[in-house]
């Protein structure tokens, strides 16, 4: 008659012991490499700005009317995207790439180390 064995032996509950501590090592490690990312490359034809959003798609930039157009990107200072609504009335250094007919396309909001840094602005 066979019998089913219902307990592992001893040196595989060590081996799945082991397994499960790499696991969680890896896991507590997430963090601090997620801390570690490299700063973000900008195109090399944007230029820095202060961007207020009055109403969609209406902004200020440097302190003239101007519009965001359709499809516009605003990313945040982790490099994900915002939705223009939700920073209605935030002043924000930003960087932005212009459409050929004037209206903001791609604009990211810095960091103060991003802001730092020296870029062009645009012509009065």
């Amino acid at each position: 008659m066979d019998t089913m064995n219902r307990c592992f032996p001893p040196q595989a509950t060590g081996r799945r012991c082991a397994a499960l501590a790499l696991c969680l090592l890896t896991l507590g490690l997430w963090p601090a490499a997620q801390a570690q990312t490299p700063s973000r490359q900008f195109p090399a034809a944007a230029l820095r700005g202060t961007l207020m959003v009055v109403q969609p798609p209406v902004i200020n930039l440097d302190g003239k009317p101007a519009r965001l157009s359709p499809g516009a990107r605003i990313r945040n200072t982790t490099n994900m995207l915002v939705m223009s609504g939700a920073l209605v009335n935030q002043e924000l250094t930003v960087n932005y790439l212009l459409e050929p007919n004037g209206m903001v396309h791609e604009a990211w909001i810095l960091t103060p180390a991003e802001a730092a840094e020296k870029r062009p602005r645009a012509q009065p």
